[in-house]
């Protein structure tokens, strides 16, 4: 396996795979404080401009991407919010979580989908970590909408981002 981005779908779940070179412990905390989350969360040329964490079972995380590139075009200033309630966390092996659209107010959508997230922390040999992301939807059209809306290009380069931190990070 490539260090690279593994994408998977099958029926209503999406798998994400990745080979991280660092620690279980320092992904899992890229994961879990706002600090680092604003540095890499997002594709390329978006921003967190909104970032409270509440990174406990039952807490929430409430996020606001803003496309800060110009050359972007019509993406430009756009803002886009979501919301995370976490289910499960065990540190440093994995975070489960239900994750929504939603308003500046922390309001769900109701017309786009939710997924249900277990992010899963893997030792790999090396000292590196094998990331795998498993989103459990509604239905088979829910995540066939999020694919549609360019979300595996998103998340590649929101997890190549991560990988430029985690670099970082380890400095």
């Amino acid at each position: 396996m490539s260090d690279k981005m593994i994408i998977k779908t099958d029926g209503q779940e999406l798998t994400l795979e990745r080979i991280f070179d660092a620690s279980t412990e320092l992904v899992f905390k890229a994961f879990s404080e706002a600090a680092h989350l604003r540095e890499w969360w997002g594709p390329h040329g978006w921003e967190l401009t909104v970032c409270n964490i509440d990174f406990r079972p039952g807490g929430e995380w409430h996020y606001c991407m803003t496309c800060m590139d110009k050359n972007q075009g019509d993406f430009y200033g756009q803002e886009s919010w979501g919301k995370a309630v976490y289910d499960l966390i065990e540190k440093p092996s994995q975070i489960v979580y239900t994750d929504y659209f939603s308003d500046a107010s922390g309001s769900v959508s109701e017309e786009m989908p939710s997924s249900r997230i277990q992010t899963v922390f893997h030792n790999h040999e090396g000292g590196k970590t094998r990331l795998i992301s498993r989103a459990y939807f509604d239905s088979e059209e829910s995540l066939k909408q999020v694919i549609e809306m360019g979300m595996a290009e998103g998340i590649t380069q929101t997890w190549d981002r991560l990988e430029a931190h985690l670099a970082r990070m380890k400095k």
